[in-house]
């Protein structure tokens, strides 16, 4: 598992219009949830660059007032012109305690259809799953192996570890080997020589066949 800590100020006031002057400063409005306890606290666009702005999942250390707390983010909002993050909602990790996520997929092995010259595309980069903090990952791995070209990979086709539920469709394509354009043309072409072959050699039968 991979961590990342955030350090925090406490803030005792609430409000849109905190928010706002606090956001002029430079400063993160973020709320962390979970447990008996509801922490409200600001923190910059410095500390939490590596956690929102990367294709990881991560755990945050949360720091405020001294205490450090494990977490997730769970929500998250961005301004709409500069991307900046305005506003951030964190979930403890409590243990024995149910939480969803999103987290990435990494594909292993070698691919069949690749070697012959297709491409690997990835139709979906993370997946909901249901688990425990004790039982939480950082990635789902996918064995695309026996993939051959013109394939796709659901799925159905991870296998999740102990404590682990995937919450997204079975049937969900996660990756295709693509067959190249290039590849697509030179056997259409070839089918189409085999055709045009065909009926010359229907049209000679039928000529021998009158001459008799």
């Amino acid at each position: 598992m991979k961590y990342i800590t955030i350090k925090g100020e406490a803030r005792e006031k609430l409000g849109k219009k905190w928010a706002r002057a606090a956001r002029k400063e430079g400063l993160i409005p973020c709320v962390l949830y979970g447990g008996n306890e509801v922490v409200h606290f600001t923190t910059t666009q410095a500390q939490v660059k590596s956690l929102v702005y990367t294709p990881e999942f991560k755990v945050a250390k949360v720091e405020v007032n001294g205490q450090t707390v494990e977490c997730i983010l769970k929500d998250i909002q961005f301004h709409p012109v500069t991307d900046s993050v305005v506003h951030i909602d964190f979930l403890r990790l409590v243990e024995g305690h149910p939480i969803k996520l999103q987290v990435p997929v990494r594909f292993v092995g070698a691919s069949p259809g690749v070697k012959l010259g297709g491409k690997l595309q990835q139709n979906v980069r993370r997946i909901k799953i249901k688990t425990t903090p004790e039982y939480m990952v950082d990635v789902l791995e996918l064995n695309v192996s026996k993939l051959e070209m013109g394939q796709s990979i659901r799925v159905r086709d991870i296998q999740a570890k102990e404590g682990i539920e995937i919450m997204q469709a079975p049937g969900t394509p996660v990756a295709t080997v693509e067959i190249p354009r290039s590849m697509r043309s030179a056997a259409s072409a070839a089918e189409k020589a085999g055709g045009a072959e065909g009926a010359d050699e229907g049209e000679e039968g039928e000529e021998e066949g009158g001459e008799e």
